[in-house]
């Protein structure tokens, strides 16, 4: 990263010194495990340099565009309707977590054993080393576990948070909940822009966003080709820089690699050895630099085609309906949209199960590796549930719960090498 953004970064209070030495980590660590790869595409070329200027030039954009008097919102959840804030005219992006970096100071106000993601995004925070966080005008938090709505309280010492409450269940009484919820935000975002949502500003958010899952949706397509033409790593890198870029420039550029994807297919060419078993991630979502799992998975012969996540189909699989005319009937559409995320927070979650055994179905893995953070006690119970339906599907599951550290990777690839054995 250039020194160029020194004086930026002395600016939003970063401690210049620390946020080197991750930048330099990170740097690394992304070329060990993504431009080793063989094969890549050549739309992966602007991957990799979003990746290289994600808290360099993406950080100048949201500078300059609060310069301009745009507000930045920040959030951790697929469930923080981005087409509200989009409407209103701000900025909505994604915030760092992923590494553990900066879990010594977290614990110094948070339990040991408090889930990795949120131990993160806090120790980013008191570490002074995420410049998106510092960007933000407002952070957006969410009830989808109580380890969060708890740490939110805390965080709310160190930065600006508004919290959204997620229904627990899908009654209509539920519904009904997270639809004034939706209706609150609305009202909180247009108060700290400064700028009114109409039916036609919305229409135009929902459209964007909308595009953006669709360019998604045709890669998911794409990947699952046989022979397989991408690697999954590749496909997670999409979907992560998907909630930092620009969303037009985004959705532009991953229509151009998808272009460039689907002749690979016709000429039936592949990124992996013939043979190697397909394997389909479920579970936790994975911010980055959190890319160790799919590190390890393909390189023991397995190739990743699909991820049940947050960043994966979780956050693509469904639109929001573009039918609505005037204000209230695209709220609507928006709460019903939303309302049909899988989240773990959900009891029952029959969906969940529903949509795995599908997704596995129609990508034809060999199996399934469900992925759980360390103290994600949602989706860690979960898991014996989703065994279960696939046990009963036919369908093979390896259970990983690990957290950001690199001390258990001898222990995880001799499991994950096993299972992928087990599944040929």
């Amino acid at each position: 990263m250039p020194n160029t953004y020194d004086e930026m970064w002395e600016k939003l209070n970063l401690d210049l010194d620390a946020h080197n030495g991750l930048l330099e980590v990170l740097g690394k660590f992304y070329g060990d495990i993504y431009q080793s790869q063989q094969g890549r595409l050549r739309g992966m070329e602007y991957l990799d340099f979003v990746l290289s200027e994600v808290h360099g030039l993406r950080i100048k954009e949201l500078q300059d565009a609060k310069a301009a008097g745009k507000k930045v919102i920040g959030t951790f959840c697929v469930f923080v309707p981005e087409e509200i804030v989009l409407a209103a005219g701000g900025i909505q992006v994604g915030l760092c977590a992923g590494a553990e970096i900066g879990n010594e100071e977290a614990e110094k106000i948070l339990p040991r054993n408090t889930c990795a993601l949120i131990k993160s995004f806090v120790g980013f925070k008191l570490s002074r080393l995420c410049p998106y966080i510092e960007s933000c005008d407002v952070i957006v938090g969410e009830t989808t576990c109580d380890g969060k709505k708890k740490a939110y309280e805390i965080f709310a010492d160190h930065a600006p948070v508004y919290v959204m409450e997620i229904p627990q269940m899908k009654n209509a009484c539920d519904r009904d909940l997270w639809k004034s919820e939706v209706l609150r935000f609305k009202r909180a975002v247009e108060e700290v822009t400064g700028n009114k949502i109409t039916a036609s500003s919305l229409k135009e958010a929902i459209h964007l966003v909308n595009e953006r899952r669709r360019v998604l949706q045709r890669l998911n397509r794409l990947r699952a080709a046989s022979p397989v033409p991408i690697s999954g790593r590749d496909v997670l890198l999409a979907n992560q820089i998907s909630f930092y870029d620009d969303p037009v420039r985004f959705t532009a550029k991953i229509g151009q690699l998808c272009d460039e994807l689907e002749e690979r297919v016709k000429r039936g060419e592949g990124v992996v050895p013939e043979g190697s078993v397909r394997v389909m991630l479920s579970g936790c979502p994975m911010a980055v630099p959190n890319w160790k799992l799919p590190y390890i998975v393909e390189s023991s012969g397995a190739v990743i085609v699909g991820e049940e996540s947050c960043i994966g189909t979780r956050n693509t699989r469904d639109l929001v309906a573009e039918t609505g005319s005037d204000l209230d009937q695209m709220i609507e559409n928006l709460v019903d949209r939303y309302m049909r995320i899988d989240c773990a927070c959900f009891t029952p979650n029959t969906e969940r199960m529903d949509n795995i055994i599908q997704m596995a179905r129609d990508l034809k893995v060999g199996g399934v590796i469900h992925y759980g953070l360390s103290f994600c006690q949602p989706y860690a119970i979960e898991a014996y549930k989703v065994e279960k339906a696939l046990g009963k599907a036919g369908i093979p599951m390896l259970s990983i719960e690990t957290d950001y550290s690199m001390e258990d990777m001898e222990q995880l690839k001799t499991r994950v090498e096993a299972f992928v054995e087990m599944t040929r």
